[in-house]
């Protein structure tokens, strides 16, 4: 018996030694070696402080801000808690669900309360929640559809305005995997920028 627990223990140990201690460690000394913003998760500051990562989506509803793809995540207690990185999923909700019609509907109906000029065709990622109600990106169609509400919120020319959105749409990753996409809080952030859109006032 103890000729094969001795050798059991000091497999365990070592294996756990391997695998919980310099494995982790050394995953993350590469990390921060080589990719310390993502490894730092990917966070954005602003005036030293963090305000955000840019794979984690926000809430955004004034009128003079871009507007995220809407997320279903809830709390702890089931309750409606946008963007809850704790709790990260969707609706479950099956194409043919009333439920999800009328949430599309209300959706809708909002984007056209928000900007009633706004008469084309509404992009389905502002009106339908991702899978992990995190989603930090809308497509380009969908912040173009946005930019004469934020324009006229924000008294500026909604040139400017679509001009911005195009500096901001990110590529395919690595020009192959996935679509073109705009984070949005990047996005808003470049609004708020006194040098930058605000300068740019309509006249």
């Amino acid at each position: 018996m103890d000729s094969q627990f001795r050798p059991a223990l000091v497999l365990f140990i070592a294996l756990s030694a391997l695998t919980g201690l310099a494995y982790p460690l050394g995953v993350t000394g590469l990390a921060q070696a080589v990719f310390p913003h993502q490894a730092e998760g990917s966070l954005i500051r602003r005036d030293g402080q963090i305000i955000g990562s840019e794979w984690i989506g926000q809430s955004f509803t004034a009128p003079r801000d871009f507007w995220g793809r809407p997320s279903a995540t809830v709390d702890a207690q089931g309750k409606p808690l946008p963007y809850n990185g704790a709790n990260s999923g969707g609706s479950n909700l099956a194409p043919s669900s009333p439920d999800l019609r009328r949430a599309v509907q209300d959706r809708v109906a909002a984007l056209r309360t928000a900007d009633p000029e706004a008469t084309g065709p509404v992009p389905v990622d502002l009106v339908t929640a991702s899978g992990s109600g995190l989603d930090p990106h809308i497509s380009p169609a969908s912040a173009l559809f946005q930019a004469h509400r934020v324009a006229l919120a924000r008294g500026l020319d909604e040139t400017t305005v679509r001009d911005l959105v195009t500096t901001h749409v990110e590529g395919p990753q690595w020009g192959i995997l996935g679509e073109p996409r705009v984070n949005v809080l990047k996005l808003n952030l470049a609004l708020d920028d006194p040098f930058g859109a605000k300068s740019h006032k309509s006249r």
